[in-house]
């Protein structure tokens, strides 16, 4: 099936975390910030599996200069700073952590309205990654078989939200009622 086409309101959504996300960016090669240096952003992130590929944008990678230690940092656009990370955003960093083998990272929540912000130290897990990766194996499967996967946003209550953004909330629901 060919997705749907993203609407404007969407559209300047993306544009306004995208926005953020080179604020961020500035603030970390600013010269105000001595003790951190920005060694990349916007980096091209490729994992290549046996028959697929896992592809994304990581978006900022730092170093501590003190502690001479390399961290990834994965900035999140928010309307409200949440009380810990999002288990997709952790998945997220965690994916990226394990593919540059880089032990340290960093989600840096912001939100929108007043760019007060929060962040969440992650230290790589070897094992989270392993699961992730054979989460996206699972999928890959379900792709090549033409099926529809386990509709797991309804099965874990902290992931409900999602199927409201979803654009194949209808073939979905059509296929647990068939």
């Amino acid at each position: 099936k060919i997705p749907k086409q993203i609407d404007s309101d969407t559209l300047k959504i993306f544009e306004a975390g995208n926005n953020l996300h080179e604020l961020i960016s500035k603030v970390f090669d600013s010269k105000k910030n001595p003790e951190i240096e920005l060694l990349e952003e916007e980096m091209p992130f490729k994992q290549i599996e046996k028959d697929f590929i896992i592809s994304g944008r990581i978006d900022n990678l730092i170093l501590a200069k003190d502690q001479n230690k390399k961290i990834l940092v994965e900035v999140k656009s928010t309307k409200f700073l949440p009380k810990e990370a999002s288990t997709t955003h952790i998945a997220q960093l965690q994916l990226y952590m394990h593919n540059l083998q880089i032990k340290d990272g960093i989600i840096l929540y912001i939100q929108k309205d007043n760019f007060q912000t929060k962040s969440f130290d992650l230290t790589y897990n070897q094992q989270q990654a392993e699961e992730i990766i054979k989460r996206f194996h699972g999928l890959h499967h379900c792709l090549k078989l033409n099926i529809i996967p386990p509709a797991e946003s309804k099965l874990i209550e902290e992931k409900k939200w999602m199927c409201e953004y979803c654009e194949y909330k209808k073939e979905c629901k059509e296929h647990l009622i068939g």
